[in-house]
């Protein structure tokens, strides 16, 4: 560790937190392991909560030392900078990954569950209109933030509260009539760490549930790839054109920075194919947006995060 490095962590005083909070904080963990990317450099301080009680107790902790706060889900739509994320990184990890059932077409779920976890519970248990999660890559709590959906669903037609912890340490439960939905995004504010969910479905049979189920991974298979270092859908659908559309028109399909690279199989996904850098993903991002913004007039937006200070 460098002076410059030891200095910004003597400023910041952290024994009491580490005494505090012990395993479950990690001063400059490495990110990339929690991307799908593979990519990205250290966090700060990187916490990974045993209970909702512990996470309001670091809340409270860290409040005086004024630190900028991100948190990451499951990393299935997240690009971490190579430079690293400057604060604390916060982490619902498996402790907060539970589902039950509260009545015969509701579940609760908490924030870490993965998609295709509920997806599956709720149809062991006979409820439909969970169906698209399945397609879904990531975690609950992501898939509320970003209105995460697919083949005519998304999650505003089947949410119907959450209950989230604040960055003060304050617990509320919040319903959907007070969430404002739109494409791939809400208005929850970046201050609210969601906690978990409540799910409303639709009774059916266990079998319709399944072919329906199977026929939404299917279109995904043939469609998308998998298996690859990937963030999922780069950019945005416009309401004239999908994006995947607008690249390939541009003639942007086949570009690459690097070991960055446009995925043959869906032009819309952008893809770590070895050892590229977030810097080289980022610049055929950029690169990509600016020629589609020439070609067609269209200024695409982000569907992917992107944290972290640029050097």
């Amino acid at each position: 560790m460098d002076e410059r490095i030891k200095k910004h962590f003597m400023s910041l005083n952290t024994d009491p937190l580490q005494k505090k909070f012990g395993k479950n904080l990690i001063i400059k963990e490495n990110l990339s392991k929690y991307s799908w990317f593979n990519l990205g450099g250290p966090a700060d301080f990187f916490f990974r909560p045993e209970n909702k009680d512990q996470l309001i107790e670091f809340l409270i902790s860290i409040k005086k030392y004024n630190h900028k706060i991100h948190v990451l889900g499951a990393g299935s739509n997240t690009l971490i900078r190579d430079s690293g994320v400057k604060g604390v990184v916060i982490k619902l990890g498996s402790k907060f990954s539970n589902i039950k059932l509260l009545t015969k077409d509701t579940i609760e779920v908490g924030a870490s569950t993965l998609d295709r976890k509920a997806s599956s519970f709720a149809k062991n248990n006979s409820i439909s209109g969970l169906e698209f999660l399945a397609c879904i890559p990531g975690s609950i709590g992501g898939a509320i933030t970003m209105n995460s959906g697919c083949y005519g669903s998304d999650m505003s037609k089947v949410l119907k509260s959450i209950r989230i912890v604040d960055y003060n340490g304050k617990e509320k439960e919040i319903k959907n009539d007070d969430i404002e939905f739109f494409y791939r995004g809400t208005n929850i504010p970046e201050n609210y760490i969601i906690l978990s969910a409540v799910l409303k479905g639709t009774i059916s049979s266990k079998e319709l549930i399944e072919k329906k189920e199977e026929k939404f991974i299917q279109q995904k298979k043939e469609s998308q790839p998998s298996q690859i270092k990937t963030g999922g859908s780069t950019f945005k659908n416009t309401n004239e054109k999908k994006a995947w559309l607008l690249i390939k028109e541009s003639g942007c399909d086949k570009y690459y920075i690097g070991d960055a690279k446009i995925s043959e199989k869906h032009c819309n996904f952008f893809v770590n194919n070895g050892k590229a850098t977030t810097a080289e993903i980022e610049q055929l991002i950029n690169k990509v947006k600016k020629e589609v913004q020439n070609k067609t007039g269209v200024d695409l937006d982000l569907e992917i995060k992107i944290i972290g200070d640029e050097k």
